[in-house]
């Protein structure tokens, strides 16, 4: 079969469509013929190996292992099921976070998988893992009535995590560039908060306090975040710089440690629970996935291309099966 597969860390010249060896499914998993993949900020680190640390989910500190299937978002027709696999049948349609997932063929684990429901489109579902899976994990303690800030409100989480905390009845402020001000707005962001033009002290100079604050793209100082806190409020961190061993750790384990209670790190485990969840709000029009552009499979070189070269307002999609 066909996979994009990445042979060192580096720039996108790493990257190549190649055939390897048809993937076997274990007692537990599901074989699954690849429809849409959806690219994420993770897959970007994997690609530059930086911070080191993610090497490890690549196989190899100088090298990714042999045969590094590109993608870990996918949505897909069930070809086989393991011997222990009760809740899937061939031919359910699903979607899922597993590694492998720009290839003809994955092996997904049962346990992460999810139903597609029919008014879902295969591209659609592919943006569910891992961005609104992070992004519905934001929101699980927002209120109705609370004020809610997310930085990076544009990308790929940002724009889930608009939408389902509007869903939940918050007051929503994005931090974003001004050429992407009109699409977060468009999903009930009320206030805008252009970060070309807005320094870290000057983030709080409206006196405007925050209930929640997600901070996704990492541009402004912690204590600069901490300050427009509400009494009570939450400061989640997912994002900025800390050097090319830890990456964003660094910066949360810092932050960790001298700020307290407040602050702490945006942590997701995936599980199919989230995963239907969200489809379900697709499907019934709660919320949608903001694509920014789809690419071929034969193209999918260049759509890792494009998130590596970042400014992308949403998700990228590779369609593997046409």
């Amino acid at each position: 079969m066909r996979a994009l597969v990445q042979t060192g860390y580096g720039s996108p010249a790493r990257v190549a469509l190649q055939e390897v060896p048809r993937p076997v499914p274990g007692p537990d998993d599901l074989l699954v013929a690849v429809h849409a993949a959806g690219l994420n900020a993770a897959d970007r680190l994997l690609l530059r190996g930086e911070p080191f640390a993610i090497r490890a989910l690549a196989g190899g500190l100088r090298r990714p292992r042999a045969g590094f299937v590109v993608g870990r978002a996918l949505a897909g027709r069930v070809e086989a099921v393991g011997a222990d696999v009760r809740d899937f049948a061939p031919g359910d349609e699903v979607l899922a976070e597993s590694t492998g997932a720009i290839g003809e063929l994955a092996v997904v684990p049962a346990r992460l998988a999810a139903r597609k429901p029919v008014g879902l489109t295969f591209a659609e579902a592919a943006a569910l893992p891992i961005a609104a899976a992070t992004a519905l994990a934001s929101v699980r303690s927002v209120s109705r009535g609370q004020r809610f800030l997310v930085t990076g409100a544009s990308g790929g989480v940002g724009t889930f995590a608009v939408q389902l905390a509007v869903a939940k009845g918050a007051t929503v402020t994005g931090v974003c560039s001004e050429r992407n001000a009109a699409l977060v707005r468009k999903l009930g962001a009320e206030r805008i908060i252009a970060y070309e033009k807005t320094t870290a002290a000057a983030l709080g100079s409206t006196g405007e306090r925050f209930d929640v604050i997600l901070d996704l793209a990492g541009n402004y100082p912690v204590p600069a975040l901490r300050r427009i806190l509400a009494p009570g409020g939450s400061l989640l961190l997912s994002a900025g710089t800390g050097g090319r061993w830890l990456g964003p750790a660094r910066r949360m384990l810092k932050a960790l440690i001298t700020s307290g209670r407040q602050v702490r790190p945006l942590t997701v485990r995936p599980n199919s629970a989230d995963l239907s969840e969200l489809a379900g709000m697709v499907a019934t029009g709660q919320i949608r996935p903001v694509i920014d552009d789809i690419y071929t499979f034969d193209e999918s070189p260049a759509a890792l291309d494009r998130i590596d070269r970042g400014w992308v307002a949403g998700k990228i999609i590779v369609a593997v099966a046409e």
